[in-house]
């Protein structure tokens, strides 16, 4: 049985990865380890279809190591022995290991001594957050690399070669992809390539020829990844267009229009997008004006993500309706960008003595006292210099007034900086 595009499309070394450059691109970490032959175990952690599996082969692929792929819910201790004693013949196998976050402490106790021997290389692959998820004693023997959704622009790069391949891809198929079944083929998928390829092979396979040529609508991939188009545009912006009326109706209070563009990415499956934007919303929008209204928003997502659709439409609701009526701050966006300006600048000198880590022999011979403990002072406040003197009087923060907390939070930032200047807060 021929394996599924997507399978047969994995890069056999590290050049042919698509995306993740921040890993695997000239001179990052992963393509570093791979070309000095200096591996360690890591957990690749982010969304599925992400290239995991592909980082993994390719690093094989690229150091002519053994590689093999384990389930850690479905396989058993004896799999992994038979993997341990393949190692020790060969001397390195790398094994990637899925769902790593659903090892048991037996099969966990098994691997600890291969992979502090270095016999097993081992890459575990998840979904879910390995700081929450994973057991400690695993975490302290890996490295933790973030995985992102790959850009349509990755996708688009990687849906080209497919077509174009003839060995392992469709590149035997005369197929005439039109434009705008390639957008959204490329832009619906929420950065998982693995459903992207898999959709288009559908297509290609499915559709019958005429006169020679296989013409692939966007009919003919709604049908396959079973995803509605937004609109039928030929510049892929419709989606980024819904993404943006969403947020600017929220942030202008518009519950109505806020509820409509909600439901047009609920229409075209796009759960991924609406609860991203939803929480980017919340913090940057409302921020510190309702931070409980920030913390119900995550609270929203994470039942929406367990409960998939439709259902996942009715805490979505809630929090669009509450963000659309909150009253708005954007004073955390704005303090962070300001204060990130700075650093950009480079131009901001050293920090105090008194505020350095001083938990260290000769720490007071280098100068580094006279810090302040502020709990052991009426009001847990003491006056002392915490920026760097080239940018002592910096203020990032400007606070603002739209709503009972960040009221209270603005009344309390204007007095510690009286307090600041030697001058009664009250």
């Amino acid at each position: 049985m021929q394996k599924p595009l997507a399978y047969r499309m994995r890069p056999k070394n590290i050049s042919e990865v698509v995306g993740q450059q921040d890993l695997v691109g000239p001179g990052k970490i992963i393509d570093r380890m791979v070309k000095a032959k200096i591996l360690s175990s890591m957990i690749l952690y982010g969304p599925p279809g992400t290239g995991k599996t592909s980082i993994a082969s390719a690093i094989a692929g690229s150091t002519k190591y053994a590689f093999r792929i384990l389930n850690a819910a479905t396989d058993t201790k004896k799999d992994l022995q038979i993997v341990a004693e393949e190692a020790k013949m060969s001397g390195t196998v790398i094994l990637l290991l899925d769902e790593i976050h659903r090892l048991d402490k037996t099969k966990q106790d098994f691997l600890l001594p291969l992979l502090e021997s270095g016999q097993i290389i081992l890459i575990g692959a998840t979904t879910e957050n390995p700081y929450i998820n994973i057991n400690p004693a695993i975490r302290s023997r890996t490295q933790i690399f973030q995985v992102n959704p790959l850009s349509s622009s990755d996708i688009k790069t990687a849906v080209n070669r497919a077509l174009a391949d003839s060995q392992n891809g469709l590149g035997n198929y005369n197929v005439n992809l039109n434009d705008d079944a390639f957008e959204f083929l490329t832009n619906s998928t929420n950065g998982d390539l693995r459903s992207a390829l898999n959709a288009l092979e559908l297509c290609v396979k499915s559709t019958p020829e005429e006169n020679g040529i296989i013409t692939v609508t966007l009919k003919d991939i709604e049908a396959c990844l079973q995803r509605k188009a937004l609109t039928q545009d030929k510049n892929g912006d419709a989606h980024y267009n819904v993404i943006s009326a969403f947020q600017k109706s929220i942030r202008g209070s518009d519950t109505d229009a806020a509820l409509h563009y909600a439901a047009r990415l609920i229409e075209s499956g796009d759960l991924n997008s609406l609860t991203r934007r939803l929480m980017v919303i919340a913090y940057e929008d409302i921020g510190l004006a309702n931070p409980s209204a920030c913390q119900r928003t995550v609270m929203a997502v994470q039942a929406a993500d367990r409960l998939g659709l439709p259902e996942g439409r009715i805490p979505l609701a809630d929090a669009i309706i509450e963000l659309c009526l909150s009253p708005k701050s954007n004073s955390g966006i704005a303090a962070i960008d300001a204060a990130l300006s700075e650093v950009k600048s480079g131009n901001y000198g050293d920090i105090p003595k008194e505020i350095r880590d001083a938990h260290y022999q000769g720490a007071e011979k280098l100068g580094v006292v006279g810090y302040k403990f502020p709990h052991d002072f009426p009001g847990d406040w003491v006056r002392q210099q915490y920026l760097p003197d080239k940018i002592k009087n910096a203020k990032y923060y400007q606070p603002k007034e739209n709503g009972k907390i960040e009221k209270a939070f603005s009344k309390q930032y204007q007095k510690l900086n009286l307090l600041k200047n030697g001058k009664d807060g009250n």
